[in-house]
């Protein structure tokens, strides 16, 4: 299996690194996963969203992950998925090269509820998945104690081994795996299929005020802390501990409501 890697923390970070070791662990019990290749994000992009560059270069650097050959792109999570199937995939591997599955993260924070939306984790799977390769999205949560990226990376790989038990999933399909905080992690930890989570954020915000006086705001709010949480979702079966799986799709039409505002603009325009 060919497979592309990216994430939002940057190349350097060691959610990456963890994932990329455990894919390509030869010791593991049923070997790597597949051919790594890596494209991500020369700095931080977190919360970057589905941002693309468009007027500005994407400069490229060659880089290394765990001593293997990679690339790191001056742009955002998104740009790299863009990117790579583009342009740096086909020009390293030949002309019309795709891999078969796009793998993003491990991200350093958990990606739940609401937070797809904002996730440069989850953007970077969705844009694969929009220009058809299939596509998951991994991400860590942590709370106060220090992240163990290689247990959690272990946990990614079972989940991810239990994904594409049988086959690959569809063309332009997306997955979003949520591992729990590390020290909760057993090899015998639950994977869950759940929705996400709807409710929004409780957002908190400091007001404060430069040396002249000009006021400024700094978000004080908790990632977490959501304004309702339903049982059954995603932030539910994270905090029960849980390695959640959810189908993510990026066709935002609300097609339960076309009805009603076709008939609504039917009605105002009718002569």
């Amino acid at each position: 299996m060919k497979i592309l890697l990216t994430n939002d923390d940057g190349i350097r970070a060691p959610g990456i690194r963890a994932l990329h070791a455990s894919l390509t662990d030869r010791d593991h019990p049923d070997g790597p996963l597949g051919d790594v290749f890596t494209v991500a994000p020369a700095s931080s992009q977190s919360a970057t969203s589905h941002g693309i560059t468009y007027h500005m270069p994407l400069m490229v650097e060659d880089a290394t992950i765990n001593d293997q050959p990679a690339l790191a792109v001056d742009g955002r999570p998104a740009d790299c998925s863009k990117l790579a199937l583009t342009n740096l995939y086909p020009e390293r591997f030949g002309d019309g090269a795709q891999p078969d599955l796009v793998i993003s993260g491990m991200n350093a924070g958990a990606n739940c509820g609401i937070n797809v939306l904002y996730s440069g984790t989850v953007a970077a799977a969705i844009e694969a998945g929009f220009l058809g390769v299939p596509a998951i999205a991994v991400s860590l949560h942590i709370d106060n104690r220090s992240p163990d990226f290689e247990k959690g990376a272990r946990a990614a790989r079972r989940a991810i081994d239990l994904i594409l038990r049988g086959s690959l999933p569809e063309r332009h399909e997306v997955l979003s795996i949520n591992i729990p905080a590390s020290e909760y992690l057993s090899d015998d930890t639950e994977i869950v299929v759940c929705p996400m989570n709807t409710h929004a954020l409780v957002d908190q915000y400091e007001r404060r005020e430069t040396p002249k006086g000009t006021p400024y705001y700094w978000s004080t709010a908790h990632g977490l802390d959501f304004r309702g949480t339903d049982d059954g979702t995603d932030v539910h079966e994270l905090f029960e501990r849980k390695i959640t799986i959810t189908p993510l799709r990026y066709d935002l039409t609300s097609h339960e409501r076309m009805a009603h505002w076709k008939g609504r603009v039917a009605g105002a325009t009718r002569p």
